[in-house]
């Protein structure tokens, strides 16, 4: 089996990284009103002024203080800005800095890193290889601009954001609904790519029994057939907690959608439209992938299944950084950055399917899978623990593949989302596999 590709990391990707994701940090919070910026608009999700403010903590403390060894800015403020010492329906409540303030303490830290940026060597200890520490404050601040886009969804209100919509699917439409993918070993993982986290650590060799994959996503007309035939009324679709989780909180379709006059409706960052049958469904939890997937008879692919209908280029024995090989992303390979609000039609991106002609394998839906959030052999917490490690168990579910609010800078064939399998803010969907070992 023929090695990884090694990308590397440079000062320019670097600062070009840093300079998109704080553009987008500024028309998210830009887009409101201070008031906005303060209140808390879901239980489930900070203040949108606390991300601002974390986002230039986790910016100090890890490149300002621990690449550049110099004193804290703002001491007194680390703890308010400690995601595991206040759960976020508490942060409300904390002397937060002010949207006024938090803006000049962001930008006041990403001046000092730009000028350290220009002299700090990339190499010499795993924290500056192949500038690791800056790509890892590049990924961690889209990933908060993610968080913060959900909170646009969740946020009542006139629109305060526009793009432009996709489009209709370029190219002639997938040949078939499923495709094989062969049995046997396959890389998984990376020990190449410079600014991969923890989780994705080390590569590895896995065994995979052939199996069918869906060659798109699910869409909402393939999802509302599910409801159509009672899905949400089936006990027998349903894992145990799954269940209990519907009948408590009375859910009978995806988040944000509502039915009125025989037609269903969705919400989708302030305007009510039809749901679109073409679409990939979105806002759906684990456990509504899982019940669909049990009603076709299907299941949900593994996280091992995913990667290697994702990565695996059976003609060459590769594992490539991408379905469509090693080139980074680009707009017609897949649907990343906040360019449009919404997935893509089902059956879009020819150019970035995988050899198998699997596509939208990224971007658009972040993808549900079978497997719990599980450490790779040969894991090593880096740079601490807190990042994956205590994540680590049968309490979260793995995604793949990113959705359409997520950066290129943190998305990858190899990158591992996770989450409470009862979630459904996010921006989430899943397709179906059959055959191999569940």
């Amino acid at each position: 089996m023929t090695t990884e590709s090694r990308p590397t990391g440079s000062r320019e990707r670097a600062a070009a990284a840093l300079t998109a994701a704080r553009a987008r940090t500024a028309a998210l919070t830009d887009a409101v009103t201070d008031e906005d910026l303060t209140a808390q608009h879901s239980p489930l999700m900070s203040p949108l002024v606390w991300d601002l403010a974390h986002i230039g903590n986790q910016e100090e403390l890890w490149l300002l203080r621990r690449v550049a060894g110099r004193e804290s800015m703002r001491p007194e403020i680390d703890p308010l800005y400690d995601a595991f010492q206040h759960p976020r329906s508490e942060r409300p409540k904390l002397p937060l800095l002010g949207p006024g303030e938090a803006r000049r303490y962001a930008a006041e830290v990403r001046g000092r890193v730009f000028d350290l940026l220009e002299r700090t060597p990339f190499e010499g200890t795993p924290l500056l290889d192949g500038g690791f520490a800056f790509g890892m404050i590049a990924q961690h601040e889209q990933q908060h601009d993610e968080t913060m886009l959900i909170t646009h969804q969740l946020r009542r209100g006139a629109p305060v954001l526009a793009a432009p919509d996709p489009g209709p699917p370029q190219g002639p439409p997938p040949p078939a609904a499923e495709v094989l993918v062969p049995g046997g070993p396959f890389t998984m993982g990376t020990s190449a790519e410079p600014w991969s986290l923890d989780n994705e650590r080390p590569a590895h060799t896995r065994d995979v029994a052939p199996f069918w994959i869906d060659t798109t996503p699910v869409t909402n007309a393939a999802y509302r057939a599910f409801m159509a035939d009672g899905g949400y009324h089936e006990p027998r679709w349903w894992a145990a907690q799954g269940w209990e989780q519907i009948r408590a909180h009375g859910i009978e379709a995806p988040l944000f959608w509502h039915r009125e006059g025989g037609i269903w409706l969705r919400r989708r960052f302030g305007v009510t439209e039809p749901v679109p049958d073409d679409e990939p469904v979105l806002h759906v939890s684990w456990y509504e992938a899982d019940a669909y997937a049990r009603w076709t008879g299907r299941r949900l692919p593994t996280e091992a299944e995913w990667e290697k209908a994702a990565r695996h280029d059976p003609r060459t024995g590769r594992s490539t950084r991408y379905p469509w090989g090693d080139a980074d992303p680009t707009p017609a390979h897949a649907n990343l950055g906040q360019r449009h609000l919404r997935p893509a039609p089902a059956g879009s991106y020819p150019a970035g399917a995988s050899p198998l002609g699997v596509r939208q394998l990224i971007g658009d839906v972040w993808e549900w899978t079978a497997s719990d959030f599980l450490p790779y052999p040969g894991f090593r917490a880096f740079p601490y623990r807190e990042y994956s490690e205590v994540f680590f168990g049968p309490e979260h579910k793995v995604l793949r593949g990113g959705s359409f609010a997520v950066d290129p800078v943190a998305c990858r064939g190899t990158f591992r989302n996770w989450d409470l399998p009862v979630r459904r803010q996010i921006f989430a969907g899943f397709r179906t596999a059959r055959g191999g070992v569940a």
